[in-house]
């Protein structure tokens, strides 16, 4: 471990991608292929390979204990450490006690983490977590609790980590891309390239596969001049999820690759009918059912060209709407949904691609034949229907399923409506539209592009505009962390309520480095007061934040809280009185609604 320490800090070094690269291809072959393995999901930011469904479940907080337990030092003392540092790693290297040199190996350190995710309790953790420290060196610690943390900030991602094991065993980047991909395992990909097997690499359901992303453009003209004729979808505003089905088995996936299925068990039936084993890519929305247009193919079409056409056309016609993200927010994050509340807020699948099904891998199909086999994959008389029965949450493994208290309808899974566009015309309608429904704006698709899992590309567009903007005044900041360490970057900021500021939001995007490094001088000379990392101001500093939409909130005074926050500039022309009011938040919400 002492040796994968100091390859990780010469790693951290050099700004290099190539030489970052050539570090760990160095570090790969100097190594047996087991021990390899494992350092390759470390370097990955990970205790587990990325399939794993185990976690550690350590969160910050006991990490700090334990580093303030065997320091000795103050909780002064490490907040000054962390303030100039900016990451526990570094903290726990500097805090802790020289020790002699530890024996601890790669395999020893795998064994201790999978000792810890099946502890119980913080307890047990804590307990396991302080004897594995005690016996570290603090370079050593350093990389622990790095690993723990789920990052190790030496400018190394995984895509390095893959161009290493590439060029450590003379294998194509390709093809160690696409095994890594499929089976969600760096480990076993560099076991696989180190003996020439990478093409026996084979897909791993349920193993979500990083999601194709979208590039955001500013106007209609400049979506249709990367290419001529598009798909055209509204852009939904709920949570991208991937659904995995095999054998009557069903999980969903968040676009951070965590589970969800928990959170939304209704689902379930309706996509567990499907007959073949499939991958499907689409949006979980708050969904009511009345009988109103919704997407971008409903008959109604308001503002839509004459000659904008449906790809399919009787697709696009579902009897309901999306509701506002705020809606949606009530059931995230749940370990239980209770079926009072997923009658109070129900919701739909709205599917746009498919990525797998009945055995073959379609990522290298276009968007075209994609569409067409999702069409025939997604009947909406099998899907969208269905009678009213107890909901079950299928999970791998498990013997045994839990019911609802009571009976919910299956949540219908619709194919999301999708037209062609051919003028900017075309687009400005549609948008219109799309915002007239209540979704964010459009999603816009290249029909012969191909599946790109994890890239940002132009095949996919996606074409929206902030609701609104706010004068707001700054009360809180807090210190940031990477490569904003010792500059209070993160902003807490308020309206008015007749007399007195109420938050209603924060925000750490927008401003230049410049103007951070000047704010955090005045901050610091105005504070009020300070609680560790996070300093209360004196309300004077005005910024005006553009946001996409704004939802209830318990979290802030105000009531409401701001979604996708972004600075768009100091008002330094601006005195704190002049800032915005919360009747002018919740005149902005209502319109909204």
């Amino acid at each position: 471990m002492l040796r994968f320490a100091r390859t990780a800090d010469a790693i951290a070094a050099t700004t290099s991608k190539l030489a970052k690269t050539a570090i760990v291809a160095d570090y790969f072959r100097s190594l047996p292929q087991n021990q390899a393995a494992i350092a390759a999901i470390f370097f990955s930011g990970r205790p587990f390979a990325a399939y794993d469904e185990a976690t550690l479940q350590v969160g910050g907080s006991l990490l700090w204990r334990t580093i303030a337990e065997l320091s000795g030092k103050s909780q002064h003392q490490l907040t000054e450490l962390y303030r100039r540092y900016g990451d526990a790693g570094e903290v726990a290297a500097a805090a802790l006690p020289q020790r002699p040199e530890a024996v601890l190996s790669l395999t020893d350190l795998q064994t201790v983490f999978a000792e810890i995710a099946v502890a119980r309790g913080p307890a047990a953790k804590a307990h396991i977590v302080r004897q594995l420290l005690e016996h570290a060196t603090p370079l050593e610690a350093k990389y622990i609790v790095k690993i723990i943390s789920g990052d190790l900030r030496i400018g190394l991602k995984e895509s390095l980590v893959e161009e290493a094991i590439a060029r450590a065993f003379d294998a194509a980047l390709a093809e160690v891309q696409r095994a890594n991909m499929l089976i969600g395992d760096i480990g076993e990909t560099l076991q696989l390239a180190a003996t020439r097997k990478l093409a026996e690499a084979r897909l791993r359901l349920f193993h979500p596969i990083a999601f194709m992303l979208a590039t955001p453009v500013d106007s209609a003209e400049e979506a249709l001049s990367e290419f001529p004729n598009a798909a055209v979808e509204d852009k939904y505003d709920g949570i991208r999820a991937q659904a995995h089905i095999s054998g009557g088995e069903v999980r969903l996936f968040s676009r951070t690759r965590d589970e969800i299925t928990d959170s939304f068990p209704e689902l379930v039936p309706a996509l567990a009918t499907l007959p073949h084993e499939a991958i499907l890519d689409g949006e979980v929305v708050a969904w009511t059912s009345k009988q109103q247009p919704c997407g971008a193919g409903a008959p109604a079409r308001e503002g839509m060209a004459a000659d904008v056409s449906p790809v399919q056309p009787e697709r696009g016609s579902p009897n309901g709407r999306a509701l506002p993200f705020s809606n949606l927010q009530q059931r995230l994050g749940r370990k239980k949904v209770t079926a009072t509340l997923m009658r109070e807020v129900p919701i739909a699948y709205l599917v746009f691609d498919v990525l797998y099904a009945d055995g073959e891998l379609l990522l290298e199909r276009p968007l075209r034949e994609r569409a067409a086999i999702l069409d025939q994959l997604l009947t909406p008389s099998d899907l969208s229907r269905g009678t009213t029965t107890p909901v079950v949450a299928l999970r791998r493994n498990q013997s045994s399923f839990a019911f609802a208290a009571e009976p919910v309808p299956p949540a219908p899974v619709l194919r999301a409506p999708v037209v062609t566009a051919h003028s900017p015309a075309d687009l400005e309608h549609l948008f219109a539209a799309a915002r007239k429904r209540g979704n964010e704006g459009l999603m816009i698709k290249d029909l012969d592009s191909l599946y790109t899992p994890g890239r940002r590309g132009k095949s996919w567009l996606k074409m929206k505009r902030e609701l609104a903007t706010l004068d707001v005044v700054v009360t809180a900041v807090e210190y940031g962390h990477g490569k904003r360490i010792g500059v209070l970057s993160d902003y807490t900021f308020a309206v008015w309520d007749g007399d007195r500021l109420v938050n209603i939001g924060k925000a750490y995007s927008g401003l230049t480095d410049t103007e951070i490094a000047e704010m955090t001088k005045w901050f610091l000379a105005h504070k009020v007061s300070e609680h560790g990392l996070h300093l209360e101001v004196k309300p004077k500093i005005v910024l005006e934040v553009a946001f996409n939409n704004m939802m209830r909130s318990t979290r802030h005074e105000s009531g409401y809280a701001l979604r996708f926050p972004r600075i768009v500039r100091l008002r330094r022309d601006k005195l704190a009185e002049d800032a915005d009011t919360l009747e002018t938040a919740k005149e902005i919400f209502e319109r909204q609604h």
